[in-house]
């Protein structure tokens, strides 16, 4: 069987789909990755990619998205526009990528798609070929109502219109597998998948001593390493690291904060880590609200700091707060303390963990995609 794997060309939304696609690769199914921008620097191991937005430049979209819509742009770098934003940005990059996608399943003859919310295209591209698709959500949103929202957009209706879909629309994915803790993000209809995230690399030796071995509790502090605005949660740790007993460690800082850092006690700065392989060596991390970082967090079982910033990180940080296993809101000595002291929240953190780890892994829902070849 073929499985055509497509995600938008951002590396956060491919990695959380590849251990799908390695697990249909080893099953013997043919696999090809399609996506493009900066993910197609992430690695992919056997499976072959293909590079879908040569053209497209995510950089020069959002500008463009941002500009014509002021007050929804300034609502969405708050983490407040809810999907308003998300819809326009994701339809207009969608757009352009639906061309090259159908032209990519006239080629290939996949017998099945398996898209990510903010891949829409793939969508297209199948129900143009009258393929069956599956939905893999890759982060806390509900993934069908992101998928509903960027189809619906006035862009991406171009698209539809072109490829003979307008009217009839698109129609719903065949499979939905849903990679989010049902206690963090209420009942989900799809059928629950572990997320998966991958680790290998070089760690210090001072870094791989388990926290609660140390002398003092370990507070890993990282960043976000999309461009674009967001709220960097180092300086404020780097402000209140006098008033904690803990060690906090921030992970690839900016040149400035790493000088800054060399004078302030119990502080220590790492460069480039597997977060996956860290997290569980750390009692606690604070981070940008990302969900590749806040899933990580959740499966590590520690308790996080998600700082509110925009797009999707203020929801993110709301439903870990909502849920117990962490704090939502701006890096304080107190929160700092509440991390590392709270045995409350430590528990909560620790359930998220059993939760993900009784899901079935990504092996296990080989059957459920080869199923619809």
């Amino acid at each position: 069987m073929r499985v055509l794997l497509v995600s938008a060309p951002l590396t956060g939304h491919l990695l959380p789909m590849l251990p799908l696609g390695e697990a249909l690769w080893e099953a013997g199914h043919d696999v090809l990755v399609a996506t493009g921008g900066d993910a197609m620097g992430a690695d992919t191991g056997d499976l072959p990619v293909i590079d879908i937005a040569r053209d497209l430049s995510f950089a020069r979209i959002a500008a463009r998205s941002m500009a014509a819509h002021p007050l929804d742009a300034r609502a969405e770098l708050a983490g407040t526009a809810g999907t308003r934003m998300v819809a326009r940005l994701f339809g207009a990059v969608n757009e352009e990528l639906t061309d090259g996608l159908v032209t990519v399943v006239e080629q290939w003859r996949p017998d099945v798609v398996v898209h990510e919310p903010l891949a829409v295209a793939a969508a297209v591209a199948a129900a143009r070929y009258d393929l069956p698709t599956v939905l893999l959500e890759n982060s806390l949103f509900d993934g069908p109502s992101l998928v509903r929202v960027t189809s619906e957009s006035k862009i991406m209706r171009r698209a539809l219109r072109r490829h003979g879909l307008e009217d009839r629309g698109l129609p719903p994915p065949e499979v939905v597998l849903t990679t989010a803790p049902r206690s963090v993000v209420g009942e989900r209809t799809g059928l629950p998948m572990r997320p998966v995230q991958r680790g290998g690399g070089e760690i210090p030796a001072w870094l791989r001593v388990p926290s609660d071995a140390a002398d003092r509790p370990r507070i890993l502090v990282s960043r976000s390493t999309a461009p674009g605005p967001g709220a960097d949660p180092m300086p404020g740790a780097l402000a209140a690291a006098a008033e904690v007993d803990a060690e906090i460690v921030l992970v690839r800082p900016e040149p400035r904060i790493e000088r800054r850092a060399r004078d302030v006690d119990r502080v220590r700065t790492v460069g480039w880590v597997p977060l996956v392989d860290v997290m569980p060596l750390c009692a606690a991390i604070v981070h940008h609200g990302g969900s590749g970082t806040a899933m990580g967090a959740l499966s590590a079982g520690i308790p996080q700091l998600a700082v509110p910033g925009a797009g999707d990180r203020r929801h993110n940080a709301e439903l870990i707060a909502r849920r117990g296993a962490g704090l939502s809101g701006k890096v304080t000595a107190e929160a700092l303390r509440r991390l590392v002291a709270d045995g409350e929240l430590a528990a909560n953190a620790r359930e998220v963990r059993t939760e993900l780890e009784a899901m079935p892994p990504p092996e296990a829902r080989v059957p459920d995609v080869a199923a619809l070849g």
